[in-house]
């Protein structure tokens, strides 16, 4: 017999019936079995047998309107908590809605074929086939507005401490309310997970932080501290072990947890490779050119992703809202929780690190060939 040819060296497709019972873990092995279902079985491998192993750092990006559909509360806080995402970047969109779940505000189920016209007489927002009171954003922006004016935030801030001071208060209104399942915020601080905003003006609460600007409030995100504690992160995450990111959606989020490699490499002149994992699930081509379609392959040209690792790099198009709490399922039932690395907490060490790198190679170049720059020195040195 001719000798089999390589291509045909995959698993055979010869699937069992699905039956009544199943585990998601079952169905996805046994019945994801080709297109972006294949796609979606290799994204939970990917994150279940790879990336959460060795310790290894999960950054997460989230854009599109997921919080307002419940996926804050029902797939990533128990990420959260179970120590599967360690860092996270979002839209300010994301954690106003996410907000209205920590005050105890409604939001319905509705359907996208209405008269918007008539929901504005009403007194009616809609998110596609999400419905809620008008009201619901009078009383976010009140909470935000309130929090905006505490002493604590009258400095400028990084996103991610401003974050964590919020996801503190909601903690506690939530505590006052008899809210059992916390918002992500609320989990974020909890977690000592810290999230950052790519684009802080581009939401309420953005446009808040602004209102108060104009009477006085000496609140400020400041995005210089955004971009070095987010490659702090990664260039930690890079020393200790490796670095994922896992993509919901694109946008500036996915730039931003991205960028993290060009500013190590490219701008303060450390070396590295780029990040060892790259999972993202989007519906955006790739041959429109934006960045949401952009693929691993090439983020390389870019430094982004290690070139050889580029092989377990994942892409299924799928809505996040479908994906994402398949994935978290899959995840929860096969990977036992990690210990929190509460990076949060460890922000102030992992910048100094960075600095003292970066410094480092400053001094590197400017030296005359073959001229070794001075170790640092260690504490109790003289």
């Amino acid at each position: 017999m001719p000798e089999r040819s390589p291509y045909l060296a995959g698993q055979r497709i010869a699937p069992e019936p699905v039956r009544p019972g199943i585990s998601v873990s079952d169905l996805v092995r046994r019945t994801f079995l080709a297109y972006n279902a294949a796609r979606l079985r290799e994204a939970c491998r990917l994150l279940s047998e790879k990336m959460l192993q060795d310790g290894g750092t999960v950054g997460l990006s989230i854009s599109g309107a997921l919080t307002p559909a419940g996926i804050g509360i029902s797939c990533i806080a128990p990420l959260l908590r179970a120590g599967h995402v360690d860092w996270i970047v979002t839209t300010g969109a994301n954690l106003y809605h996410d907000t209205h779940f920590g005050l105890g505000l409604s939001l319905h189920q509705g359907r996208p074929a209405v008269d918007d016209v008539a929901l504005r007489a009403d007194r009616v927002i809609r998110i596609y086939d999400i419905v809620f009171e008008y009201d619901v954003l009078l009383a976010t922006d009140r909470f935000y507005q309130e929090v905006v004016a505490a002493p604590a935030f009258q400095k400028p801030m990084a996103s991610a401490e401003f974050h964590h001071g919020v996801g503190k208060y909601l903690r506690e209104r939530e505590k006052v309310l008899g809210i059992s399942e916390s918002c992500l915020l609320a989990v974020a601080f909890e977690c000592g997970v810290p999230v950052y905003t790519s684009s802080p003006g581009d939401s309420s609460i953005g446009m808040t932080i602004a209102a108060s600007a104009l009477a006085g409030n000496r609140l400020i995100l400041d995005p210089n501290q955004d971009v070095n504690e987010t490659a702090a992160i990664v260039y930690e995450a890079k020393r200790r072990g490796t670095s994922g990111v896992w993509i919901l959606g694109g946008g500036s989020p996915k730039n931003f947890v991205l960028q993290t490699e060009p500013h190590l490499q490219e701008i303060l002149s450390i070396a590295d490779t780029g990040h060892d994992y790259f999972l993202q699930v989007t519906d955006a081509r790739p041959d429109t050119g934006g960045l949401s379609g952009a693929t691993p392959s090439e983020a390389v040209s870019w430094g982004k992703i290690d070139p050889t690792r580029l092989p377990d790099a994942v892409v299924a198009y799928c809505d996040s809202t479908i994906a994402i709490p398949l994935l978290t399922t899959y995840v929860l039932e096969n990977v036992a929780p990690r210990p929190l690395k509460r990076l949060y907490d460890n922000r102030e060490a992992m910048l100094e690190a960075l600095r003292d790198a970066h410094l480092q190679t400053r001094v590197t170049q400017m030296l005359p060939p073959g001229i070794k720059p001075p170790a640092k020195k260690g504490p109790g040195a003289s």
